[in-house]
């Protein structure tokens, strides 16, 4: 009993031994939204300043844990009056809130839960992953490469601005689409 103890552990240990920690290269990477405007057309935006790493095991081409955030004053839609507006109090309150963040609990497959904290309010979603595995640039660094998409509803994070329109329906949708794209530089 005490060598299969023993061979299991080393198991469990050798497994560990080929994750690597891969650092958000934020230049290659992508943090971004999409949500419905006049219930007509979707409005695009990201955040333009982001952390994170990735831990990956090369052994097995497999996500083990991912840990990101977000300044959420960096939101970013290409409209500066609408970004200030996004930046305060009634919608992301980033004075008060100046984070969100999101980590990877499990992979299943293709789907990544997580927990997702934004305005002081922790939920877990889940995101469809595509885990484009790892290379060795030409300059000898290796990368990871991984997409996340996914759907929130903004207001399960207690951001309820809205206005109602004369014609009907709302100024802004209630989904939010995520679009995340990771590029990560294995850690020296």
């Amino acid at each position: 009993m005490k060598v299969f103890k023993l061979g299991l552990l080393s198991v469990f240990v050798a497994g560990s031994l080929f994750a690597g920690t891969y650092n958000i290269d934020a230049s290659h990477s992508h943090v971004g939204f999409k949500i419905k405007h006049m219930m007509i057309s979707n409005v695009k935006g990201q955040f333009d300043t982001f952390t994170g790493n990735i831990e990956y095991d090369e052994n097995s081409n497999s996500v083990k844990a991912i840990k990101g955030q977000v300044e959420t004053a960096s939101i970013n839609t290409s409209d500066e009056k609408r970004d200030e507006h996004l930046r305060a109090q009634d919608l992301l309150d980033v004075q008060k809130y100046p984070e969100i963040s999101y980590t990877l609990n499990k992979v299943e497959g293709d789907k990544a839960y997580g927990t997702l904290s934004m305005k002081g309010v922790s939920k877990e979603i889940v995101m469809e992953l595509e885990n484009n595995g790892v290379i060795k640039d030409p300059w000898g660094n290796q990368r990871v490469g991984l997409a996340l998409n996914g759907k929130i509803n903004r207001k399960d994070f207690g951001i309820t601005w809205n206005k109602v329109l004369e014609a009907g329906g709302v100024a802004v949708g209630e989904e939010v689409k995520l679009e995340i794209e990771l590029e990560g530089v294995l850690a020296k």
